[in-house]
């Protein structure tokens, strides 16, 4: 094996840095981290969707007397506000903890109730003069959405290994389902 003979300290640089350089390591990416990184985005776009509508002139003189948008702030209203915001919360954790089955249903199905209510929220601001920003920002919500339907809807399966397929067990537990 013969080795290349480097001249000078600057040619070896070159050649370790142009080696590092051309080969990045990209391990995958388990279902459950990216269903809970997409939560946690879809999280903040909707905290921040409604932190930026603070600058919306007359929203905060509306805050000070008591009203958002149409509803007066009760107990009620603050109660609901806060458990429609846990539930993009508590989809962070649930991806990671929940068992692959579960995680998936569950992710289908939060994610495709969250689309019509994000929807809801662009419709209340049809024809008002900020109409852009909520289109905007359901917008950006309804893309992670679907890119939490898309991790969940094809979530990678195992396949039966063949020793699985043909042991004894195996037979036994067929059995016993039909019975």
């Amino acid at each position: 094996m013969d080795l290349p003979i480097l001249t000078t300290t600057s040619e070896y640089l070159m050649r370790t840095r142009q080696h590092a350089t051309t080969t990045l390591e990209d391990p995958r990416t388990p279902v459950k981290v990216k269903l809970a990184a997409a939560w946690t985005s879809f999280m903040f776009l909707y905290v921040y969707v409604d932190i930026l509508a603070f600058y919306k002139p007359g929203t905060v003189d509306d805050i000070l007397v008591g009203v958002v948008w149409e509803f007066d702030i009760t107990q009620t209203w603050a109660i609901t506000a806060l458990t429609l915001l846990a539930i993009p919360i508590f989809m962070v954790v649930l991806s990671m903890t929940l068992p692959a089955r579960a995680n998936r249903i569950t992710n289908l199905i939060v994610a495709s109730v969250q689309v019509p209510f994000a929807a809801f929220n662009a419709v209340g601001q049809v024809g008002e003069s900020w109409m852009y920003f909520y289109v905007v920002g359901v917008a950006l919500e309804v893309i992670v959405l679907a890119l939490i339907l898309r991790y969940a809807w094809t979530w990678p399966r195992t396949a039966p290994s063949a020793t699985m397929a043909t042991s004894p067990d195996r037979e036994a537990d067929r059995f016993r389902q039909r019975a």
